[in-house]
């Protein structure tokens, strides 16, 4: 039946207009699907899959990753379609509109999607507002929200540490967790920040922002990092998570390695990568690190795969865009997190 809609329906829309139509559906529709899945409408998580990783009980492994609800718009709505836990932004200190259009195309052959959209969102100021709202409502409390901050384009890179503490300390007291993005490869420059001598600084001054924001409550932080990392790359930033003593880590973003054209390539291309680094990550900081595996999960197969590589949790966003909105809980249904 989704399959119908997608070819005569979505693939008829311009893709940025199809990104905001889906998310205006779920802030509209939210409650209305919130009640669909109180009947079951949607398959519930199988028998043990919660997950308890960042101090936080999730119901299940799989979540939304960060680029679909950028401006934190549709939360409960998307919670309701069955994700774990929701990853809003990316958020930057300062409202940008992002790159020039186009800058988002589908990939339909691979299933995928190709996008250079340049962390197009309100801002950290006008998000804080309305994650106030949010949180002020049970609905809005009952969802783990992370939320995933970015550098302002405009900000030079030695002056990182101080845009990414800005965004912190105004969005640490709402969200369950922080995600300090440096793998976005469509802002000038963000990727260089990766390198362990420009990240540590970024890390130190977003976790001492959390603290003083969050007062009392620990504000867990995550990096997340790109698939085009080398392996000793990946590996240095191991080691410095390790270091700092960060929560975990976010595998991956979208790849640049590819000959579509400009942007980041999500979906199925990713899969193998992201498999590689998660698996090497686990393998690197061992047992007690929650990493979040992220790339071209589609099926139940894929997600258990990369559990079995060493995820802690699973994100997904892409195939959310082909399989239709019971595709989050399907995933969750069908898994067996790790023990």
């Amino acid at each position: 039946m989704y399959e119908l809609v997608l070819t005569n329906l979505i693939y008829r829309m311009d893709p940025e207009f199809a990104h905001r139509f889906a998310v205006k559906g779920f802030r509209y529709g939210g409650r209305t699907l919130r009640a669909l899945g109180g009947r079951r409408v949607f398959p519930a998580p199988g028998e043990g899959a919660a997950v308890h990783a960042l101090g936080l009980d999730f119901p299940a492994p799989l979540g939304l990753a960060a680029g679909m609800d950028k401006n934190a718009e549709a939360v409960v709505g998307l919670a309701a379609a069955g994700f774990s836990h929701i990853e809003i932004g990316t958020v930057t200190a300062r409202a940008q509109p992002g790159n020039e259009r186009p800058r988002s195309w589908r990939e339909k052959d691979v299933r995928g999607l190709r996008n250079r959209m340049g962390f197009n969102n309100e801002g950290a100021d006008a998000v804080a507002r309305r994650l106030a709202r949010l949180r002020s409502r049970k609905a809005g409390r009952d969802v783990i929200l992370g939320v995933n901050i970015g550098k302002t384009k405009v900000t030079p890179a030695e002056d990182a540490p101080t845009d990414y503490g800005y965004s912190a300390r105004l969005l640490a007291p709402y969200a369950d967790y922080l995600v300090v993005n440096v793998s976005s490869p469509n802002t000038p420059g963000l990727r260089d920040l990766q390198s362990t001598e420009a990240l540590r600084p970024i890390l130190e001054h977003v976790r001492i922002a959390a603290d003083d924001a969050a007062g009392d409550r620990y504000v867990p932080l995550l990096v997340k990092i790109a698939p085009d990392l080398a392996d000793e790359d990946v590996d240095a930033v191991a080691d410095l998570a390790l270091e700092l003593g960060l929560d975990g880590i976010v595998a991956t973003n979208t790849t640049i390695a590819h000959d579509r054209g400009p942007g980041g390539l999500s979906g199925p291309p990713v899969r193998a990568r992201a498999l590689e680094v998660i698996s090497r990550l686990r393998a690197r900081v061992g047992e007690g690190m929650c990493l979040v595996g992220v790339g071209g999960i589609t099926t139940v197969e894929d997600a258990q795969a990369m559990l079995d590589a060493g995820a802690t949790l699973l994100q997904g966003y892409t195939a959310f865009v082909y399989e239709g909105p019971a595709w989050p809980a399907r995933i969750n249904a069908g898994v067996t997190p790790r023990r």
